[in-house]
Order: structure tokens, then C-alpha cells, then sequence
């Protein structure tokens, strides 16, 4: 038994040292130097494609960057996923009435043949299929790997090692689109196709990743219980509090006693700032560590370092960015086709930026719909701000940003504890619609006093057109904490895993919230 523990201690002491000299690499590495050496990395690799031969790629491959990037951006548009699947990935199939599958990819706009695509549900449209090359797997995969190394170089104690991490995956699903070509999740493909050596150290088991939501939560709940080694959960943060208060439901005791071995937090998908306050409050202030990470379908954006309050741009693992001014969009949030977007070099601190990608998986100037901040540009520190949607029916052009700020204020204040939450407008009575999920629910004037001021304070526009009485003063439901949840799943079909609430109603007839008011009871 000592030789079996020593051998495992040698095996970890290993796994450190090597995520050490890993994680030195990676703060070694000049992005701007790595995103020229992509930028014509992915011209040459595509150039034989229809799509490189449409855009005279091949003339690009020996062009100093500046000249071939004016080149580019000139030529290029930048497309929605709309546009780019209609130009290019479903142009000679007929668009059926119930929806598209996955396309069928050989050498459309990426060498070879598209064998995974990751499935997003649209939040107004239909099913996304996103191309997940084989060359992205990898890429996603070395970039979590480098997420790791940094975490533990910055903490030589940690007990992750000797521990698993809970993944709160969506549908484990996949479609077998045709021989040897997937659809599904993002996170069923990665758990499909991951290395075989990282099995034991992943939770939950299929069996359970594979149950409804409801029964799911109660399973990976009373798995987290019973099991002290799992040390790490990761997911989107409003499933994770749901995960984290159904174990208080078992537990019947604060959850630091129940989880003491409860070493991180990584979290993604949607902003931290409106659960902060609940996430201090479940834990009463003695927090796992949390790393924030910005992945999505179609690349890997961003991880925080350990110790650091921002996350950084990572612009190593297959794609060349560009960004877009905020300003520079129309009402709809969308960028023209030709719009003065600048490389990573070129970007201003302090500026809201839509991202534009060019992916190792064949998308091309495609418009993600996720907007950044840089707070400095040594390193790369962002902030992400949300999708590129306003609350603007009224003409005011509030950002979603401005609205998470002001629900966490409003949580904050001490008064409240707003669980998840929808904005829309009511454009009738030129107000807001605000809907909170409340633990408990205060005077409801006070909710609507201090949004209203919040919102006065954030943003020019709104305070303006409030002094004018342009915009009346908004209106406040509050349901109960899990009520938006539960309309979600009755009326959207959709609840837990990546799925996320969309906290600004992106329909272009407030169709959502008053959806969303209509299941409460409220006209």
C-alpha cells in the first residue's frame, strides 16, 4: 500500500511540474505575432476550397499581413449564420418547413470533410449547426488543457490532481447525421470524443448525464453529496446555483459543511455579475475558487488566470479575430457586411467590441453575436458584455450589460436576491417590462425605484428620455425563483445544461416577455 501511495504521489508530482512549465509557455506567448502567424496559417490551409478559390486565397498565402488582411477585409464580408449557411453551406439543398440538419462539408470552406457539428438553439430561430472540425476538437482541447496548467502553477496546493470535476453538460444526444458524421451538443460531443484517460477523472457517468433535466439535477446533486472527490464543478452559472441549493435541500445544513472538498468554480456561458450576490450568500462568503472561461460552439475566446479579476483574450487556439466597434452596428445589433473592423493589434482599451471570427472549422468573417470590452492590452483583459442585443424598442439603447449591472445592484442593496431575471419592452405604455425570480419578494415599488435609477445612472439615453418623459417608469413582475425556469421549459422546451435565459427579449414584438408575463398570470 505505501509503494501505491508513493507511486501516485511521483505520478503528481509529475503532472505538476509539467503544468508549470506548460502554463510558462502559454504567458510566453506574443499574441499579436501568434495572430499573424494563424491569419495566414488559415488562408494557406483553405486555399483550395470552394471557398478560397472564390476569394483568391491562394494570392494571399505569401502577402505581408497588412496588406493581405486590407486585402481580405475588402473582399470578405462578414456574414451572419444566416447568411454564411445560405451563401455557402446549404446554397444546393431546398430549405425544408421543419427545419435544416446538419450539411454535408467536403472541402466547402475547410480542407477534407466536417465530421461533428455542434447543435445551438437559436433563441428566435431555428437549430444552428456549427462546424466542429477535427483540427477545432483539438484546439479546444489544448486550450483547456493550457486553462488547467495555469490554475495549478498559481496554486501548487491544489487538490484537483487527486480529485474529478462535475461537468454539467446539456443533452448527451448526438444525431448520427450520416456514416461517421455527428451532431449534438457541444458538450455531448466533447464527452463523446474525449481522450480515454481523462474518463476517470469526469462526472457524472452517462447514465446520468443522459437523464431529463429535473431527475438529472436531483442525480448529479446527490452525487456531489457522496462523493467527496469531486472537487471541481463546471457549467453556467445559473445551473450551477440550482445544483448547488438542491444540495442544501438534501443536505439540510450550510453547504460549505456539506461540500467541504469543494475546490472550483469554472463557469461560462452568461455573465457572473447578476449571481455574484447569491453565489456569496450560498457559500456565506467563503467561496471556491471561480474561473471564468468564454467558450462557444464556434471557438475558444477567453479563460481567467487564477488570482486575476479579468479574463484574457486567447487568441492561440485556431482562429483570427477581428472586432467591431459597438457603435458601429445597426438597430438590429448587426455589423454591415463591410464594416471598419480592425485586427487585435488595432483594438482601443476601454472600447465594446463585437467579435468577428475566422475559425480553423471553415467560418469566415462570421459574426458570433458576443460582444468584449478591453480593460488593458497588456495583457489582453476583457470583460464580456453580453450579446450584441439592445433594449431599444423605445429608441434608448440599453445594453445587456447595463441591465446585469443594474440587477446586480439592485442584489447588491441588501434587500434583495433576484435569482434569474427578462427584460423587454412593453412598447404600448413606453415602459420596460422587468420579470425577477425572487426568493422572497420585498415591496415591488422598491425593485422599480432602484432599476429605474440604476438604469438612469448607466446609461445617457435612458436618463435623458426618462427627464422627457419619453420612457415611462418600468414595470416590475416578480415570480416565484424558479418561475422563469419553468416557463423556459413549458413554453421553450428548453432548461439546464448550456441553454441560457436570454435577460433582454431578442424578439423583434416583444413576443417573449409577454409570453414570459402571460404564464404568470399578468396581461
Amino acid at each position: 500500500m505505501l509503494a501505491g501511495i508513493q507511486k501516485i504521489g511521483f505520478v503528481r508530482s509529475r503532472i505538476q511540474a509539467q503544468a508549470v512549465k506548460r502554463a510558462a509557455r502559454c504567458n510566453l506567448r506574443d499574441p499579436l505575432a501568434v495572430q499573424r502567424q494563424l491569419f495566414q496559417e488559415l488562408l494557406a490551409t483553405a486555399a483550395l476550397t470552394q471557398f478560397g478559390r472564390d476569394n483568391d486565397f491562394a494570392r494571399l498565402t505569401d502577402t505581408p499581413f497588412n496588406d493581405a488582411y486590407r486585402y481580405f477585409k475588402s473582399h470578405v464580408p462578414i456574414r451572419s449564420y444566416q447568411e454564411f449557411m445560405a451563401d455557402y453551406f446549404y446554397r444546393t439543398e431546398p430549405v425544408s418547413s421543419d427545419g435544416r440538419s446538419a450539411p454535408d462539408l467536403q472541402n466547402v470552406t475547410w480542407p477534407g470533410t466536417i465530421k461533428m457539428y455542434c447543435e445551438t438553439s437559436g433563441t428566435t430561430a431555428p437549430t444552428k449547426y456549427i462546424p466542429f472540425s477535427a483540427r477545432m476538437f483539438a484546439e479546444n482541447r489544448s486550450a483547456a488543457l493550457d486553462m488547467m496548467a495555469c490554475y495549478l502553477a498559481a496554486n501548487p496546493e491544489s487538490e484537483l490532481l487527486n480529485g474529478k470535476v462535475l461537468y454539467m453538460s446539456g443533452s448527451t444526444h448526438l444525431t448520427n447525421v450520416r456514416r461517421g458524421i455527428w451532431s449534438g451538443d457541444m458538450s455531448a460531443l466533447t464527452l463523446r470524443f474525449r481522450p480515454w484517460y481523462l474518463n476517470p477523472f469526469v462526472e457524472p457517468p452517462p447514465e446520468i448525464s443522459a437523464l431529463p433535466w429535473e431527475e438529472k439535477l436531483q442525480a448529479m446533486a446527490e452525487l456531489l453529496l457522496r462523493d467527496k472527490n469531486i472537487r471541481a464543478i463546471s457549467g453556467v452559472p445559473p445551473w450551477i446555483i440550482l445544483l448547488l441549493k438542491r444540495c442544501m435541500d438534501i443536505g439540510g445544513v450550510p453547504l460549505r459543511q456539506l461540500l467541504p472538498n469543494l475546490e472550483l468554480i469554472i463557469h461560462g456561458g452568461t455573465s457572473m455579475k447578476p449571481y455574484q450576490h447569491e453565489f456569496e450568500t450560498l457559500f456565506e462568503g467563503d467561496l471556491p475558487n471561480l474561473l471564468e472561461l468564454l467558450p462557444s460552439s464556434e471557438a475558444f475566446m477567453a479563460f481567467q488566470h487564477s488570482g486575476e479579476e479579468m479574463m484574457r483574450l486567447t487568441p492561440y487556439y485556431g482562429v483570427f479575430f477581428e472586432f467591431v466597434r459597438f457603435e458601429d452596428l445597426d438597430g438590429n445589433g448587426k455589423p454591415s457586411p463591410y464594416a471598419d473592423a480592425v485586427p487585435l493589434e488595432q483594438v482601443e482599451v476601454g472600447q465594446r467590441y463585437a467579435v468577428i471570427l475566422s475559425t480553423c472549422s471553415g467560418l469566415w468573417r462570421y459574426h458570433i453575436g458576443d460582444t468584449i470590452r478591453f480593460t488593458s492590452t497588456t495583457p489582453h483583459f476583457i470583460e464580456f458584455t453580453g450579446r450584441d442585443r439592445f433594449l431599444d424598442k423605445l429608441e434608448e439603447k440599453v445594453t445587456q450589460g447595463e441591465v446585469e449591472q443594474a440587477i446586480a445592484t439592485l442584489n447588491q442593496s441588501g434587500d434583495w436576491n433576484v435569482r434569474e431575471f427578462m427584460v423587454g419592452a412593453d412598447i404600448s405604455n413606453r415602459k420596460h417590462q422587468w420579470v425577477l425570480a425572487v426568493q422572497d419578494s420585498p415591496d415591488v415599488s422598491d425593485a422599480t425605484r432602484k432599476l429605474d435609477a440604476s438604469l438612469c445612472q448607466l446609461n445617457a439615453d435612458y436618463a435623458a428620455f426618462r427627464v422627457q418623459g419619453r420612457i415611462n417608469a418600468p414595470g416590475v413582475l416578480l415570480v416565484p425563483e424558479d418561475g422563469i425556469y419553468q416557463w423556459s421549459q413549458a413554453e421553450r422546451g428548453k432548461l439546464g445544461g448550456q441553454t441560457k435565459i436570454p435577460h433582454i427579449d431578442p424578439t423583434p414584438d416583444s413576443s417573449m416577455i409577454a409570453s414570459l408575463c402571460g404564464f404568470h398570470g399578468h396581461p
